[in-house]
């Protein structure tokens, strides 16, 4: 269910919808090749490495892209893979990125991309605070 109008600009997500969304196409491209990569890179072995290196590319531009948020966007980034893991509830969003923003002491893209289904998480968090990527498309 998408939040009225009204409540959008009251509510302070701490980062653009439209980085989250970047963030989640390309977390699922990543995540889909390191599943599918392995073979993949069995068969490349013999040819070359031009798909391994197109995948690493896309991994560290999304690393790049995670580590060059402000620690603010990093630390709404990690509380809404949290309530889309089911770790907090909407109504602990404020709770969850406070946490998120204390504990940030770490690589917050090696964290993230440690989070299996990445992608998935963060449009589940959305969904749970009324926002859609829909929006974004």
């Amino acid at each position: 269910m998408a939040a009225p109008e009204d409540e959008d600009e009251d509510f302070d997500l701490g980062i653009s919808l439209e980085s989250v969304a970047a963030i989640v196409d390309a977390a699922r491209a990543v995540q889909e090749g390191e599943e599918s990569g392995a073979l993949a890179r069995e068969e490349e072995d013999e040819e070359g490495l031009d798909a391994e290196d197109d995948e690493n590319m896309d991994e560290d531009a999304l690393r790049a892209f995670i580590n060059d948020l402000n620690e603010d966007e990093q630390a709404s980034l990690i509380a809404l893979a949290w309530i889309g893991r089911g770790d907090y509830s909407a109504e602990d969003w404020e709770e969850a990125r406070t946490l998120a923003r204390e504990r940030n002491v770490r690589d917050p893209a090696d964290y993230l991309l440690g989070i299996d289904m990445l992608g998935d998480m963060l449009e589940e968090g959305l969904d749970e605070l009324g926002l859609s990527l829909e929006d974004e498309e």
